[in-house]
């Protein structure tokens, strides 16, 4: 049996024992050349090094080389992580085994963000630990791959595995010095014999001679972490040359790590930011059902400019809205934020379509020059079963008919929001029951593989099969369809984000709809009153009149107090009964304590108390009051 010699190198990086075998014969020349230059001794008075000098050197310098190939990949391996886990995985993989046994990782808990003021004492948590195992007990076989290549045997090391998972650094202490030194030192060093104790653990083994390192892990600004590599006794200790690779492997992975919670920050404020800007919930006014999706593109920012909205307006009427600020950014975000917010607005006061993008399009300008948006805006009557449309620069909606026909509807396209200077112009379309509006932003349509026409072209095929398999007479869930949608993408499709707002048109009946003018004169609530008791008795909630009549006469009443053209008056059964009083003051009610001596002052305190909601909005032309009710059984 032949025996191997013992290598005093330490173990080189697989990477380079590669390169080594594969190396040109090159420094082979070259060191023969140098020992051919070496003068003889009879040649010369004084001889020159010797061959086991020259090898000595030669070496020395293949493990210098070795480390720098080290170094290199290691940093590479770390500097590919993206967030937290990945770096300190990256760290952990590149140490073990090539350069060390064992690693243990610490960091600050909680990690400082940014420009945040330290806090002392800190605390420091075991984030990671790896080590080499014996991978005969585990069941598995030995590969250069699972990084298990050999077990520590009889190593006092193997018991710092694991060790304290909790640390508390006190200004002053031993372990406080060793970290605000930066550098890294050795584990016999004065400073690490009395640090590492307070790092591991009580009453854990510390290493014994140049086989342990502890490198503080320093940030931009400050110290985040420490790291401490540990050999065993079946390998050469750590040389001084070994310090400097561990500052190499600290101060990438601290730089690292520095960047992960910054942009896990920036991360979580553009998803809050995103989260706050679209609505938490969408409303469920009366004669339409909604749903909605948002996805974020797959390649880029969390955080964008598409946004979706719906909003309930006098009447019974809703507002819907889709839009797409151009771009991806923090910057994108808040002016998709400030254009919604001035749509809403624009949309409590019953302002036409149109002329709802038209002022859109001046707040545009007034954020800057260059604020780019598509917007489309709607406004669906279930009353009168119509739908008026103003698009600016938006893909057109899809309409998906009971019986299943997809139409892509024609709208004029209009120019984009911030452009200036364009009219816009709004369509009415009918709405007929049981139809499901679709509105999107370009995202869906719209990719590297296919222009917006022929994704659109492909969403009006989609919608149709869809409705086919419910068949003619039963329109599709709305959820279900809205997923389906959605289903449409392939792999390379997600270049944009993707806002989708779905509209089911139930309407209301005209049999469920009473409506009256009344003159603005002391007679006008007990006419009321009687018009809203016949409404009752033929809806058959007969039951619900001395509530119905009392809250119409208090509504009414304060309607003609200051109207000056007839007042409107409107019952609307559903789910629940409606009823909703127009008038031309603009001046919206309040509700107030009235005294004992007050002659007034009490009516909106008895809608108030008795029905299930209540509200007034400002309107052009006046205001309208609305109550609902309730309707038993």
């Amino acid at each position: 049996m032949t025996e191997h010699p013992t290598s005093h190198e330490g173990r080189q990086p697989l990477a380079a024992r590669q390169q080594e075998r594969t190396r040109p014969r090159q420094q082979d020349a070259a060191a023969a050349a140098a020992a051919a230059a070496i003068p003889s001794p009879a040649a010369a008075p004084n001889p020159g090094p010797g061959p086991a000098a020259v090898a000595e050197a030669q070496a020395a310098t293949r493990r210098e080389g070795d480390r720098l190939r080290f170094v290199g990949a290691a940093t590479r391996r770390i500097a590919r992580g993206i967030d937290l886990d990945e770096i300190v995985l990256g760290l952990c993989r590149a140490s073990v085994p090539t350069f060390s046994d064992a690693i243990l990782v610490y960091l600050r808990d909680p990690l400082p963000v940014g420009d945040e003021r330290p806090v002392s004492p800190f605390v420091l948590r075991l984030r990671r630990s790896d080590r080499l195992r014996h991978t005969d007990e585990e069941g598995g076989e030995a590969g250069p791959e699972s990084e298990r290549l050999r077990p520590l045997l009889s190593d006092p090391t193997a018991d710092l595995m694991p060790a304290a998972e909790l640390c508390e650094v006190r200004a002053g202490g031993a372990l406080a010095e060793v970290l605000r030194g930066v550098r890294p030192v050795f584990g016999d060093s004065a400073a690490a014999r009395a640090a590492l104790p307070e790092l591991l653990g009580s009453g854990r083994p510390v290493p014994t001679g140049h086989r342990a390192i502890l490198a503080p892990l320093r940030g931009r600004r400050r110290v985040i972490g420490a790291a401490v590599f540990v050999r065993s006794t079946e390998r050469p200790p750590f040389e001084a040359s070994d310090l400097l690779v561990a500052a190499q492997l600290a101060t990438h992975t601290a730089l690292g790590i520095d960047k992960a919670v910054l942009y896990g920050r920036e991360a979580y404020i553009a998803d809050e930011l995103q989260r706050t800007m679209l609505p938490d919930s969408l409303p469920q006014p009366t004669g339409v059902r909604l749903a909605s999706r948002y996805l974020p593109a797959a390649e880029t920012a969390r955080v964008g400019g598409d946004w979706y909205d719906a909003i309930p307006l006098p009447g019974s009427r809703v507002a819907l809205v889709v839009g797409d600020v151009m771009g991806h950014s923090m910057t994108s975000a808040a002016i998709m934020g400030q254009l919604r917010t001035t749509a809403q607005t624009l949309a409590q006061l019953d302002l036409p379509p149109q002329e709802v993008l038209h002022h859109l399009d001046e707040q545009a300008q007034r954020l800057g020059s260059d604020r780019m948006a598509t917007c489309l805006y709607a406004v669906y009557d279930p009353v009168a079963h119509r739908i008026t449309i103003a698009n600016a620069g938006h893909p057109p909606p899809v309409l998906l008919h009971l019986g299943g026909r997809a139409e892509v509807l024609r709208v004029p396209p209009g120019a984009p929001i911030g452009v200036g200077g364009v009219d816009f112009e709004a369509v009415e379309l009918d709405a007929p029951a049981g139809a499901t509006l679709l509105l999107y932003t370009d995202g869906l349509v719209e990719s590297r593989l296919r222009d917006v026409w022929t994704g659109i072209e492909q969403l009006r095929e989609r919608l149709a099969a869809t409705a086919q398999l419910t068949g003619p007479d039963h329109a599709p869930p709305l959820e279900a369809l809205c997923d389906d949608v959605l289903d449409m993408l392939g792999p390379g499709d997600r270049d944009d984000d993707i806002a989708l707002l779905a509209a089911r048109f139930d309407g209301i009946a005209p049999s469920d709809v009473a409506y009256w003018y009344l003159e603005p004169e002391d007679a006008a609530p007990g006419r009321a009153r009687r018009l809203a008791r016949r409404a009752l008795a033929r809806w058959d909630l007969e039951e619900m009149s001395d509530e119905v009549e009392l809250l119409v006469s208090e509504v009414v009443t304060n309607a003609v107090r200051y109207a000056e053209r007839p007042v409107t008056l409107r019952l609307l059964r559903t789910d629940i009964l409606r009823c909703e009083v127009g008038d031309d003051s603009p001046q919206l009610p309040r509700q107030r304590r009235a005294r004992e001596t007050d002659e007034g002052g009490r009516g909106l305190f008895l809608v108030n108390r008795l029905a299930r909601r209540w509200g007034a909005t400002r309107l052009s032309t006046g205001k309208v009051v609305w109550f609902e009710m309730a309707t038993r059984g």
